[in-house]
């Protein structure tokens, strides 16, 4: 059942949009001190050696941060991506890719929580061992945070079930990221379910959701159910960077985020035209962006 290892994809092309708008939200997020919680719910490793076997094998990253690697000249939040990349690599050798949880506790501040859901077995392992690495260089270096303790919590749950009993948060302020494997294509119900229940318990809240956008049905209905869900305003964005290698791979992905920040949008309009261009296969690297709520008709940006 829990066959997915995201170390196979790490660093690829839609690790590159998911991460690069995650951190334009803890961004936003930052700019008012008041604390906020961030919610991974499917955390994985946290760390992913793109030298391993696992990646090697795939060489997915090359389709992502390896083509984004030594550019100049970049877009604002594509260089805000690539920064924290290369804290993780401060020989300037690419060797190291932070996910989600990683990415999250180098841009939240003290008073902010992290809280991370893995059910894989190994993954589960990675994680913990590799925040205990974290912490024990932080405190090396005199950081006064540290990485685990009240700041950041691991559990090895379903992040769905343990989404739950964390909304709302008590500072009615977070970003709730869910991104499954979709592997089994009972997710798509499980995202929607998810997000039904959650903005009922915490409707200000900010949601972020990525999916692979792929033949199969339920992919391409989730955009939609999100759309019909959301109670205010929200924003999607997908990549493609061609058709798919002889029908296989995943070549187009995307992210939904509701109660997005309001610059979002504009920040994106100015980097997906340089992000599809680079990573385009042949020339066939598009992207789509749309935004609307709850009560406005749709509108809609392409190239």
């Amino acid at each position: 059942m829990f066959s997915y290892r995201h170390g196979f994809h790490a660093g690829n092309h839609a690790d590159v949009l998911k991460h690069m708008v995650l951190i334009q939200l803890l961004a936003y997020l930052n700019q008012k001190d008041a604390a906020y919680m961030v919610i991974d719910t499917h955390a994985g490793a946290g760390v992913y050696q793109l030298d391993s076997d696992y990646a090697s094998k795939s060489g997915e990253f090359e389709t992502g941060i390896a083509r984004l690697w030594g550019q100049e000249d970049v877009p604002d939040i594509v260089a805000d991506y690539l920064q924290v990349v290369h804290a993780m690599n401060p020989s300037g050798r690419l060797r190291h890719y932070p996910g989600s949880p990683f990415i999250a506790e180098q841009r939240m501040r003290e008073q902010d929580r992290l809280r991370l859901f893995e059910l894989h077995s190994t993954d589960i392992r990675l994680l913990e061992d590799n925040f205990r690495k974290l912490e024990a260089h932080q405190a090396a270096n005199g950081i006064r945070h540290h990485a685990r303790g009240k700041r950041v919590m691991i559990q090895r749950a379903d992040g769905f079930a343990g989404l739950k009993a964390l909304l709302p948060p008590p500072s009615r302020r977070g970003l709730v990221l869910i991104d499954p494997p979709y592997e089994d294509k009972d997710d798509y119900r499980k995202v929607k379910a998810a997000i039904e229940d959650a903005q009922r318990r915490f409707a200000t809240g900010m949601y972020a959701i990525w999916y692979p956008v792929l033949g199969r049905l339920e992919s391409q209905q989730l955009p939609e159910r999100l759309k019909r869900l959301a109670a205010s305003d929200w924003l999607q964005v997908t990549l493609s960077i061609g058709a798919p290698a002889e029908g296989r791979g995943l070549h187009s992905s995307g992210m939904f985020i509701i109660n997005p920040p309001w610059t979002l949008e504009a920040s994106l309009q100015k980097a997906m035209p340089w992000l599809a261009n680079l990573l385009g296969r042949d020339g066939a690297g598009r992207f789509q962006i749309l935004k609307g709520s709850a009560s406005v008709p749709v509108k809609e940006r392409q190239e």
